[in-house]
């Protein structure tokens, strides 16, 4: 013991003389997917087939494997798998079938021949209709427990349906039914389950959406957008999803008066503020085990335009869902769009800039991150509590500077609901900090918070926090959606 508080003290001593900060690299490392120069990998789904290989879908309508996925990078090779798709963004292998989300329709490919191509090409679902407006986009999850691929449809641009079920969620069943499931969606980056099986999508600033968040989508929900209105008298919205709603939604509203107005709304379940985590909310997935370091069953969410990846953390409260958003990883080549997660540990991620530009500064990229088996120092988890939060830590905490208020500063904001397109931070709080308990276990503080605001995301920087052996936190901002406080 007298050895460790020795160490302790000595890794205190050298932070304080300008030894080198704990930085990414000593906790994930990057490989970049070796890409041929007459290939533009501009990924858009990813999904690993039973022969070890990654499936990875292009934006320009390519489908290739790469093999040795989990292997270094010069042992990895791309093959042509199938071309010809339609912007096909995600892709999913289930019962001996790889299914794409195509623009127009789900398409069920087969290697009947054994030969590394696709020659068996059908179609599932083609119940939606297109334009030939660039902007509509469909994203397909992977199958629920119930056999069903959800899809979510962009709007024609960022105001208008002008042709059925844009800005909506369907379910497809396996044998291609199609069922009309949610309303109100703008323009998604990305669509999946949590580890319980619940389903959200990635929707993006823009009218109706003051910043881009994560959203829960169930039967019968509205997601804000009212453009998606005008499809509700189709017959097969009517079967599955009963009569139009009475009310549309206020422009220059809020989002808490608007959940009291129109019922059948779904407040975002975590915003990941506009210009602070990204720009553009994509792909995400989860860690299903310890592989990955502590954050089994946290969202890993990409932003397309940051090039980064964030966590998102949930709870139900009043059964809703919410929760925080905390940096996780930048550095990515491109502008990440899918991911997906490796039982064995590894994470991928892909994208492309799109002629938006992306951070990472590649026009496409795909690259494996792979935990190094060290644990960084930072805020686990962030929980609702009815005075206030709770937080945990991937480490033992210093007693002192955790439980010091002066270590943490807090502010809220909320957005505009409105049809012009996003919004500004309005309507901003300040409250007020006023105990810090450290538990017993000494990994979690209590934080006491006068001044909670429903429906505000509520800003927390930890910056003055310590670890036992005085580290600081890797990333210090925390963002929660408090969309319910907690009953005492």
């Amino acid at each position: 013991m007298k050895k460790l508080t020795l160490i302790a003290g000595a890794l205190m001593v050298g932070l304080a003389h300008g030894a080198p900060a704990p930085k990414q690299s000593d906790y994930y490392t990057f490989t970049r997917v070796p890409i041929p120069a007459d290939v533009s990998l501009e990924a858009s789904g990813l999904a690993m087939l039973p022969n070890g290989k990654l499936a990875v879908s292009t934006r320009r309508g390519d489908i290739f494997t790469v093999s040795n996925p989990l292997g270094k990078a010069d042992d990895m090779k791309l093959k042509l798998y199938a071309s010809g798709l339609h912007e096909p963004i995600g892709i999913h292998w289930n019962d001996g079938w790889l299914y794409a989300t195509q623009r127009c329709e789900v398409t069920r490919i087969k290697d009947e021949d054994g030969d590394g191509r696709g020659d068996v090409f059908e179609t599932v679902s083609d119940g939606w209709a297109i334009t030939g407006d660039y902007h509509e986009y469909a994203f397909g999850s992977q199958f629920d427990k119930d056999g069903n691929m959800w899809v979510v449809l962009c709007l024609t641009g960022s105001f208008n349906s002008n042709t059925p079920y844009r800005g909506w969620c369907v379910r497809v069943t396996k044998d291609g039914k199609m069922i009309p499931t949610a309303s109100g969606i703008r323009s998604p980056g990305g669509i999946g389950l949590n580890h319980l099986g619940d389903v959200f999508y990635a929707d993006n600033q823009g009218p109706w959406n003051g910043s881009s968040c994560i959203k829960h989508l169930t039967p019968g929900s509205f997601q804000s957008h009212p453009a998606s209105y005008k499809w509700w008298n189709l017959p097969l919205v009517k079967k599955h999803m009963g009569p139009k709603p009475p009310v549309t939604p206020i422009s220059n509203s809020r989002i808490p008066k608007e959940r009291e107005r129109v019922k059948e709304y779904v407040p975002p379940a975590c915003v990941l503020p506009h210009g602070k985590l990204g720009n553009s909310t994509s792909g995400f997935a989860f860690a299903s085990n310890d592989k990955f370091g502590p954050f089994k069953n946290q969202l890993l969410v990409s932003d397309q335009s940051h090039s980064n990846v964030s966590r998102v953390i949930l709870e139900k409260v009043n059964g809703v869902y919410q929760g925080a958003a905390i940096l996780f990883m930048t550095g990515f080549g491109s502008g990440n769009i899918p991911s997906f997660y490796h039982e064995s540990g590894a994470l991928f991620v892909g994208g492309s800039d799109r002629g938006w530009g992306a951070r990472g500064g590649k026009r496409f990229a795909l690259d494996r991150v792979n935990w190094t088996g060290k644990v960084p120092f930072e805020v686990h988890e962030m929980r609702a509590k009815s005075d206030g939060f709770e937080l945990t830590f991937t480490h033992e905490i210093d007693p002192k500077t955790a439980g010091d208020v002066a270590s943490y500063s807090m502010k809220a904001w909320t957005y505009i609901l409105r049809a012009q397109y996003g919004s500004p931070e309005v309507d901003h709080a300040t409250p007020k900090i006023t105990g810090a308990t450290v538990g017993k276990d000494n990994k979690s503080v209590h934080l006491k918070v006068d001044g909670l605001v429903k429906g505000h995301v509520h800003h927390l920087v930890s910056g003055g926090v310590r670890s036992k052996d005085g580290l600081p936190l890797l990333h210090p901002n925390a963002y929660y959606t408090l969309n319910e406080i907690p009953a005492k």
